[in-house]
């Protein structure tokens, strides 16, 4: 880790997606995410954009919200998508049937930056790279895990930027940002970002 001190037919496509999902566990760092997320029986290695459908559902899971965020009486968990869906129904695969906090998780795909106001998580795909500054102002200070693919993400303003590594995909933070928002990011997930930008001042 290094650690830098700043800032086919309509149901076989489903049924696929699902498979790589639930393959997903296999491929996650060192046991960080659990085994129960996934089912056993592995299919083929899942996509690039199974990953990290799984990881954006269990990036969750070690982090801390707001008590007012995470009291919040909505019926669902959104995790938003901004801009060109790569997933697909990869991710509405790996949502399917989960809770966090007693809410279902669902997906929403939205189209603007506003809407994401009433998300809890926002991957922005890389398409909006250009718009980038525009859409973290409009989000600055509001409690929503952000994530993407864009280039530089995590030292643009972002929380956590997706990364190619050979083959494998993984992950930088930056807690700085992610505190800016009242969001903590617990060191077990620290311990296994790539790169970790800023100093984590609470987390377990």
């Amino acid at each position: 880790m290094r650690v830098i001190n700043s800032v086919n037919s309509r149901q076989a496509a489903p049924a696929r997606a699902r498979s790589q999902c639930l393959s997903v566990c296999l491929v996650l760092l060192a046991g960080l995410f659990p085994a129960s997320s996934c089912l056993h029986g592995q299919q083929a290695k899942p996509t690039e954009y199974a990953v990290k459908a799984a990881y954006l559902y269990n990036f969750v899971k070690f982090i801390d919200w707001p008590a007012k965020i995470a009291s919040d009486q909505d019926s669902s968990f959104t995790i938003c998508i901004l801009g060109q869906d790569s997933f697909g129904p990869t991710l509405d695969a790996a949502l399917a049937n989960h809770t966090i906090d007693g809410k279902g998780v669902v997906a929403k795909r939205i189209s603007k930056s506003q809407e994401a106001l009433n998300c809890r998580v926002l991957f922005i795909s890389s398409s909006e790279q250009n718009h980038l500054k525009d859409i973290l102002a409009t989000l600055d200070k509001a409690s929503l895990l952000t994530v993407s693919d864009a280039p530089d993400f995590a030292e643009r303003g972002g929380m956590i930027q997706f990364v190619m590594d050979g083959n494998k995909v993984r992950f930088e933070v930056n807690v700085t940002n992610a505190e800016r928002a009242g969001l903590v990011l617990r060191s077990e997930l620290l311990k296994v970002a790539i790169t970790v930008i800023g100093n984590p001042q609470r987390g377990g």
